[in-house]
Protein backbone atom coordinates (compact mmCIF):
# COMPACT_ATOMS: atom_id res chain seq x y z
CA UNK A 1 0.00 0.00 0.00
CA UNK A 2 1.10 3.60 -0.79
CA UNK A 3 0.41 4.50 2.82
CA UNK A 4 2.99 2.28 4.18
CA UNK A 5 6.26 3.28 5.31
CA UNK A 6 9.23 2.26 6.99
CA UNK A 7 8.93 5.74 9.53
CA UNK A 8 6.66 8.34 9.64
CA UNK A 9 7.77 12.06 11.35
CA UNK A 10 5.12 13.73 12.88
CA UNK A 11 6.49 17.71 12.85
CA UNK A 12 8.09 19.41 10.03
CA UNK A 13 10.46 21.36 11.82
CA UNK A 14 14.26 20.99 11.84
CA UNK A 15 14.18 18.31 14.33
CA UNK A 16 11.62 16.36 13.00
CA UNK A 17 13.20 17.31 8.97
CA UNK A 18 16.48 16.07 9.77
CA UNK A 19 15.11 12.86 11.38
CA UNK A 20 13.51 12.23 8.41
CA UNK A 21 16.74 12.77 6.42
CA UNK A 22 18.70 10.56 8.48
CA UNK A 23 16.01 7.69 7.85
CA UNK A 24 16.08 8.49 4.26
CA UNK A 25 20.13 8.40 4.63
CA UNK A 26 19.48 4.69 5.31
CA UNK A 27 17.09 4.06 2.57
CA UNK A 28 13.96 3.70 4.72
CA UNK A 29 10.71 4.65 3.35
CA UNK A 30 9.47 7.76 5.09
CA UNK A 31 6.78 10.15 5.47
CA UNK A 32 6.47 13.79 6.64
CA UNK A 33 3.56 14.78 8.43
CA UNK A 34 3.36 18.20 9.31
CA UNK A 35 -0.26 19.67 11.10
CA UNK A 36 0.52 23.56 9.16
CA UNK A 37 0.08 23.88 5.16
CA UNK A 38 3.94 24.60 5.80
CA UNK A 39 6.04 24.23 8.97
CA UNK A 40 5.93 27.82 10.58
CA UNK A 41 7.12 27.16 14.25
CA UNK A 42 9.82 27.78 16.24
CA UNK A 43 12.73 26.63 13.41
CA UNK A 44 11.04 29.33 11.59
CA UNK A 45 11.44 32.27 13.84
CA UNK A 46 14.85 32.12 15.09
CA UNK A 47 18.62 33.75 14.29
CA UNK A 48 19.31 30.98 11.73
CA UNK A 49 22.55 30.42 13.41
CA UNK A 50 24.19 27.29 13.21
CA UNK A 51 26.56 27.52 16.21
CA UNK A 52 28.46 24.24 17.88
CA UNK A 53 30.49 27.00 19.90
CA UNK A 54 28.16 28.06 22.21
CA UNK A 55 26.78 24.36 23.07
CA UNK A 56 28.42 22.04 26.05
CA UNK A 57 31.02 19.35 25.06
CA UNK A 58 27.99 16.83 24.58
CA UNK A 59 25.84 18.99 22.61
CA UNK A 60 29.42 20.46 20.66
CA UNK A 61 29.80 17.23 19.23
CA UNK A 62 26.23 17.09 17.83
CA UNK A 63 27.28 20.60 16.06
CA UNK A 64 30.00 19.82 14.92
CA UNK A 65 28.44 17.05 12.79
CA UNK A 66 25.37 19.26 11.62
CA UNK A 67 27.95 21.68 10.49
CA UNK A 68 29.26 19.18 8.09
CA UNK A 69 25.96 17.89 6.94
CA UNK A 70 24.55 21.64 6.36
CA UNK A 71 27.72 21.69 4.37
CA UNK A 72 27.12 18.35 2.66
CA UNK A 73 23.39 18.85 1.64
CA UNK A 74 24.53 22.96 0.31
CA UNK A 75 27.08 21.65 -2.19
CA UNK A 76 24.29 19.52 -3.56
CA UNK A 77 21.06 21.76 -3.31
CA UNK A 78 21.09 25.34 -2.47
CA UNK A 79 19.74 25.61 1.29
CA UNK A 80 20.62 29.44 2.31
CA UNK A 81 23.93 28.26 4.55
CA UNK A 82 26.46 31.31 4.17
CA UNK A 83 29.74 30.33 6.11
CA UNK A 84 30.96 33.30 7.56
CA UNK A 85 31.93 32.26 11.32
CA UNK A 86 30.59 33.69 14.61
CA UNK A 87 32.51 35.81 16.66
CA UNK A 88 31.66 36.55 20.48
CA UNK A 89 32.79 39.65 21.85
CA UNK A 90 33.78 40.92 25.13
CA UNK A 91 33.09 43.98 26.21
CA UNK A 92 35.53 43.89 29.73
CA UNK A 93 38.50 41.56 31.21
CA UNK A 94 35.98 39.16 32.83
CA UNK A 95 34.49 38.13 29.47
CA UNK A 96 37.82 38.07 28.02
CA UNK A 97 38.95 35.64 30.08
CA UNK A 98 36.09 33.33 29.64
CA UNK A 99 36.78 33.78 25.66
CA UNK A 100 40.48 33.08 26.51
CA UNK A 101 39.38 29.52 28.86
CA UNK A 102 37.38 29.05 26.02
CA UNK A 103 39.13 28.83 23.29
CA UNK A 104 41.56 26.29 25.75
CA UNK A 105 38.87 24.08 25.86
CA UNK A 106 38.20 24.38 21.88
CA UNK A 107 41.74 23.87 21.45
CA UNK A 108 42.11 20.82 23.17
CA UNK A 109 38.28 19.18 21.42
CA UNK A 110 40.25 20.26 18.03
CA UNK A 111 37.75 22.83 17.11
CA UNK A 112 39.23 25.58 15.42
CA UNK A 113 39.34 29.02 16.83
CA UNK A 114 41.35 32.20 17.21
CA UNK A 115 41.24 34.80 20.22
CA UNK A 116 41.20 38.60 17.77
CA UNK A 117 42.17 41.95 19.45
CA UNK A 118 40.47 44.66 19.94
CA UNK A 119 41.75 46.27 16.91
CA UNK A 120 41.33 42.66 14.73
CA UNK A 121 37.57 43.02 16.53
CA UNK A 122 37.25 46.96 15.02
CA UNK A 123 38.64 46.20 11.54
CA UNK A 124 36.95 43.06 10.68
CA UNK A 125 33.10 44.09 11.88
CA UNK A 126 32.28 47.68 10.52
CA UNK A 127 30.68 49.92 12.94
CA UNK A 128 31.71 47.69 15.95
CA UNK A 129 32.17 50.57 19.06
CA UNK A 130 35.59 51.02 20.45
CA UNK A 131 33.99 51.57 23.36
CA UNK A 132 32.11 48.42 23.33
CA UNK A 133 34.74 45.98 22.67
CA UNK A 134 38.29 44.49 24.17
CA UNK A 135 38.80 40.88 22.38
CA UNK A 136 36.99 38.48 20.60
CA UNK A 137 36.89 35.13 19.88
CA UNK A 138 36.25 33.87 16.13
CA UNK A 139 34.95 30.40 15.33
CA UNK A 140 35.58 30.10 11.37
CA UNK A 141 33.56 26.99 10.14
CA UNK A 142 30.22 28.41 11.49
CA UNK A 143 27.61 29.00 9.38
CA UNK A 144 24.27 30.70 9.48
CA UNK A 145 20.85 29.64 7.70
CA UNK A 146 17.85 31.99 6.22
CA UNK A 147 15.51 30.42 8.84
CA UNK A 148 12.32 30.85 6.95
CA UNK A 149 14.13 29.87 3.81
CA UNK A 150 16.10 27.16 5.01
CA UNK A 151 13.30 24.47 6.28
CA UNK A 152 11.69 24.80 3.00
CA UNK A 153 14.66 24.24 0.58
CA UNK A 154 15.36 21.41 3.01
CA UNK A 155 12.32 19.42 2.70
CA UNK A 156 12.28 20.32 -1.47
CA UNK A 157 15.86 18.63 -1.52
CA UNK A 158 14.43 15.44 0.24
CA UNK A 159 11.04 15.39 -1.85
CA UNK A 160 13.25 15.72 -4.94
CA UNK A 161 16.69 14.13 -4.14
CA UNK A 162 16.00 11.50 -2.00
CA UNK A 163 12.71 10.41 -2.17
CA UNK A 164 10.87 11.84 0.76
CA UNK A 165 6.92 11.68 1.26
CA UNK A 166 5.24 14.76 2.93
CA UNK A 167 2.02 15.84 3.64
CA UNK A 168 0.99 19.15 5.28
CA UNK A 169 -2.01 20.40 6.77
CA UNK A 170 -2.00 16.93 8.30
CA UNK A 171 -2.88 17.49 12.23
CA UNK A 172 -2.74 14.43 13.51
CA UNK A 173 -5.26 12.88 16.40
CA UNK A 174 -4.04 9.23 17.22
CA UNK A 175 -1.16 7.12 16.94
CA UNK A 176 -2.35 3.01 17.42
CA UNK A 177 -0.19 0.43 17.48
CA UNK A 178 -0.65 -3.14 16.09
CA UNK A 179 1.34 -5.84 15.34
CA UNK A 180 1.76 -4.38 12.02
CA UNK A 181 2.98 -1.34 13.07
CA UNK A 182 1.49 2.26 14.04
CA UNK A 183 -1.69 3.90 12.59
CA UNK A 184 -1.26 7.66 12.52
CA UNK A 185 -4.73 9.31 11.65
CA UNK A 186 -5.52 13.22 11.03
CA UNK A 187 -8.51 15.48 11.34
CA UNK A 188 -9.89 14.36 8.38
CA UNK A 189 -9.56 10.31 9.38
CA UNK A 190 -7.13 10.37 6.72
CA UNK A 191 -4.38 7.55 7.83
CA UNK A 192 -0.44 6.53 7.58
CA UNK A 193 1.30 3.66 8.82
CA UNK A 194 4.56 3.25 10.16
CA UNK A 195 6.72 0.50 11.33
CA UNK A 196 7.97 3.26 13.19
CA UNK A 197 6.33 6.69 14.23
CA UNK A 198 8.81 9.40 15.63
CA UNK A 199 6.75 12.59 17.02
CA UNK A 200 8.87 15.96 17.36
CA UNK A 201 5.94 18.46 16.89
CA UNK A 202 6.65 20.17 20.26
CA UNK A 203 4.49 20.65 22.79
CA UNK A 204 1.76 19.49 20.30
CA UNK A 205 2.45 15.97 21.55
CA UNK A 206 0.14 16.50 24.25
CA UNK A 207 -2.76 16.33 22.14
CA UNK A 208 -1.84 12.61 21.56
CA UNK A 209 -0.58 11.65 24.99
CA UNK A 210 -2.09 14.35 27.82
CA UNK A 211 -0.31 11.83 30.62
CA UNK A 212 2.48 11.68 29.52
CA UNK A 213 2.61 15.84 28.95
CA UNK A 214 1.27 16.52 31.62
CA UNK A 215 4.38 13.98 34.13
CA UNK A 216 7.04 16.18 31.85
CA UNK A 217 9.08 18.98 32.78
CA UNK A 218 8.54 20.46 29.75
CA UNK A 219 8.45 24.79 29.78
CA UNK A 220 7.91 26.91 26.89
CA UNK A 221 10.51 29.79 26.06
CA UNK A 222 9.38 33.02 24.35
CA UNK A 223 11.95 35.08 22.57
CA UNK A 224 11.60 38.62 20.77
CA UNK A 225 13.38 39.46 17.83
CA UNK A 226 13.46 42.47 15.36
CA UNK A 227 14.83 43.00 11.79
CA UNK A 228 16.01 46.13 10.75
CA UNK A 229 15.10 47.82 7.54
CA UNK A 230 17.70 47.05 4.61
CA UNK A 231 21.38 48.83 5.81
CA UNK A 232 23.22 50.35 2.82
CA UNK A 233 26.46 49.84 1.98
CA UNK A 234 26.70 48.19 5.23
CA UNK A 235 28.12 44.54 5.09
CA UNK A 236 28.47 42.82 9.13
CA UNK A 237 29.56 39.15 8.46
CA UNK A 238 28.49 35.71 10.35
CA UNK A 239 27.31 35.72 13.54
CA UNK A 240 27.92 38.41 16.28
CA UNK A 241 27.35 37.33 19.63
CA UNK A 242 28.45 40.47 22.36
CA UNK A 243 29.44 40.11 26.44
CA UNK A 244 25.52 38.72 27.69
CA UNK A 245 26.06 35.84 25.14
CA UNK A 246 28.98 34.82 27.13
CA UNK A 247 27.50 34.92 30.27
CA UNK A 248 24.65 33.07 29.30
CA UNK A 249 25.50 30.30 26.54
CA UNK A 250 26.50 26.85 27.94
CA UNK A 251 29.79 26.46 26.43
CA UNK A 252 30.91 28.69 29.04
CA UNK A 253 29.69 27.44 32.16
CA UNK A 254 33.07 25.12 31.50
CA UNK A 255 35.08 27.35 32.01
CA UNK A 256 37.28 27.65 35.24
CA UNK A 257 36.12 31.02 36.03
CA UNK A 258 32.21 31.08 35.13
CA UNK A 259 31.44 30.50 38.43
CA UNK A 260 32.90 33.27 40.19
CA UNK A 261 32.12 35.56 37.27
CA UNK A 262 28.17 34.91 37.44
CA UNK A 263 28.28 34.95 41.41
CA UNK A 264 29.59 38.35 40.62
CA UNK A 265 27.08 39.76 38.69
CA UNK A 266 24.03 41.83 39.62
CA UNK A 267 21.42 39.65 41.44
CA UNK A 268 18.84 42.04 40.20
CA UNK A 269 18.49 43.69 36.25
CA UNK A 270 16.53 43.81 33.14
CA UNK A 271 18.72 41.59 31.09
CA UNK A 272 18.07 38.99 33.96
CA UNK A 273 14.39 40.11 34.35
CA UNK A 274 13.89 39.67 30.09
CA UNK A 275 16.38 37.18 29.71
CA UNK A 276 18.12 39.35 27.24
CA UNK A 277 21.58 39.02 25.46
CA UNK A 278 22.18 40.66 22.24
CA UNK A 279 23.03 39.33 18.71
CA UNK A 280 23.40 40.35 15.40
CA UNK A 281 23.29 38.74 12.22
CA UNK A 282 22.92 40.36 8.91
CA UNK A 283 20.04 38.59 6.72
CA UNK A 284 20.63 38.04 2.87
CA UNK A 285 18.57 41.53 1.90
CA UNK A 286 21.39 43.47 3.73
CA UNK A 287 19.15 43.70 6.92
CA UNK A 288 19.97 42.78 10.23
CA UNK A 289 18.15 40.66 12.88
CA UNK A 290 18.33 41.36 16.07
CA UNK A 291 17.38 40.22 19.42
CA UNK A 292 16.60 38.27 21.75
CA UNK A 293 15.08 37.67 25.43
CA UNK A 294 13.71 34.84 26.97
CA UNK A 295 10.71 34.32 28.76
CA UNK A 296 9.47 31.03 30.47
CA UNK A 297 6.67 29.42 31.75
CA UNK A 298 5.70 25.84 32.01
CA UNK A 299 4.10 24.20 28.93
CA UNK A 300 1.07 23.33 30.27
CA UNK A 301 0.29 27.22 31.10
CA UNK A 302 1.93 28.70 27.79
CA UNK A 303 -0.90 31.18 27.83
CA UNK A 304 1.01 32.84 31.03
CA UNK A 305 3.26 34.50 28.35
CA UNK A 306 1.01 36.44 26.37
CA UNK A 307 0.24 36.71 22.30
CA UNK A 308 2.21 39.98 22.88
CA UNK A 309 5.15 41.87 21.94
CA UNK A 310 6.59 43.97 24.80
CA UNK A 311 7.66 47.22 23.44
CA UNK A 312 9.61 47.68 26.46
CA UNK A 313 11.73 44.75 25.88
CA UNK A 314 12.24 45.79 22.26
CA UNK A 315 13.32 49.48 23.28
CA UNK A 316 15.61 47.92 25.74
CA UNK A 317 17.01 45.35 22.98
CA UNK A 318 17.38 48.39 20.62
CA UNK A 319 19.61 50.79 22.88
CA UNK A 320 21.70 48.40 24.42
CA UNK A 321 22.27 46.87 20.71
CA UNK A 322 23.37 50.85 20.03
CA UNK A 323 25.96 50.54 22.30
CA UNK A 324 27.72 47.41 20.78
CA UNK A 325 27.49 48.37 16.79
CA UNK A 326 26.53 51.95 15.13
CA UNK A 327 24.50 50.24 12.17
CA UNK A 328 23.67 52.57 9.21
CA UNK A 329 20.28 52.52 10.44
CA UNK A 330 18.18 51.17 13.65
CA UNK A 331 14.55 51.58 11.75
CA UNK A 332 12.69 48.20 12.06
CA UNK A 333 10.63 46.60 9.68
CA UNK A 334 9.69 43.56 11.28
CA UNK A 335 8.92 42.53 14.87
CA UNK A 336 8.28 39.26 16.17
CA UNK A 337 8.56 36.32 18.87
CA UNK A 338 9.09 32.87 18.49
CA UNK A 339 8.57 30.02 21.43
CA UNK A 340 10.32 26.84 22.00
CA UNK A 341 9.63 23.91 24.02
CA UNK A 342 12.99 22.79 26.56
CA UNK A 343 13.31 20.91 29.78
CA UNK A 344 13.95 21.87 33.13
CA UNK A 345 16.10 19.36 34.14
CA UNK A 346 17.46 17.41 30.85
CA UNK A 347 18.73 18.55 27.70
CA UNK A 348 15.96 16.78 25.67
CA UNK A 349 13.15 14.64 26.09
CA UNK A 350 12.47 11.57 24.94
CA UNK A 351 9.79 8.76 25.24
CA UNK A 352 9.42 5.42 23.71
CA UNK A 353 5.47 3.81 24.14
CA UNK A 354 4.79 0.85 22.49
CA UNK A 355 8.60 0.27 21.50
CA UNK A 356 7.33 1.60 18.47
CA UNK A 357 6.34 5.49 18.80
CA UNK A 358 8.64 7.85 19.91
CA UNK A 359 8.41 11.28 21.31
CA UNK A 360 11.65 13.65 21.01
CA UNK A 361 10.80 17.00 21.41
CA UNK A 362 12.16 19.87 24.08
CA UNK A 363 15.80 20.62 22.30
CA UNK A 364 15.45 24.10 23.43
CA UNK A 365 17.73 26.59 21.50
CA UNK A 366 19.74 23.56 20.15
CA UNK A 367 17.05 23.12 17.43
CA UNK A 368 18.77 24.67 14.59
CA UNK A 369 22.47 23.58 15.36
CA UNK A 370 21.97 20.27 17.25
CA UNK A 371 18.77 18.24 15.51
CA UNK A 372 20.97 17.49 12.42
CA UNK A 373 23.69 15.84 13.97
CA UNK A 374 21.43 14.23 17.08
CA UNK A 375 18.89 12.94 14.66
CA UNK A 376 21.86 10.93 12.73
CA UNK A 377 22.75 8.79 16.11
CA UNK A 378 18.82 9.16 17.48
CA UNK A 379 17.62 7.46 14.17
CA UNK A 380 20.31 4.86 14.43
CA UNK A 381 19.50 4.12 17.68
CA UNK A 382 15.48 3.55 16.71
CA UNK A 383 16.32 1.53 13.89
CA UNK A 384 19.25 -0.78 15.66
CA UNK A 385 21.82 0.26 12.98
CA UNK A 386 25.13 -0.05 14.40
CA UNK A 387 26.20 2.57 16.48
CA UNK A 388 27.62 6.13 15.16
CA UNK A 389 30.59 7.87 17.02
CA UNK A 390 30.11 11.45 16.63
Amino acid sequence: MDNKYDAVIVGGGVLGTFHAYHALELGLKVCLVEKDPYPKGATTQNFGQVVPSGMNTKWQKFGRESLHIYKEIQSKFDISMRQNGTVYLASNEEEEQLLVELRAINSSNDYESKMLTQQECLKKFPGLRKDYVVAGLFFPQEVTVEPRVMIHKLQEYLVIQKGLDIKFDFPVISCESDREGVSVRNTKNEEVFGKKVIICNGTDFKNLYPETFAASDLEVSKLQMMQTKPQENYELKGSILTGWSIRRYEAFHECPSFARIKENEPKESLQKKWGVHILFKQAADGSVILGDSHQYADAAKIEDLGYDLDMDIDNFMIEEAKKIVDLPTYQIQKRWYGMYSQCKNSDIFQKTIDDNIHIITGIGGKGMTGSAGFSKKNIASIFNTKKINL
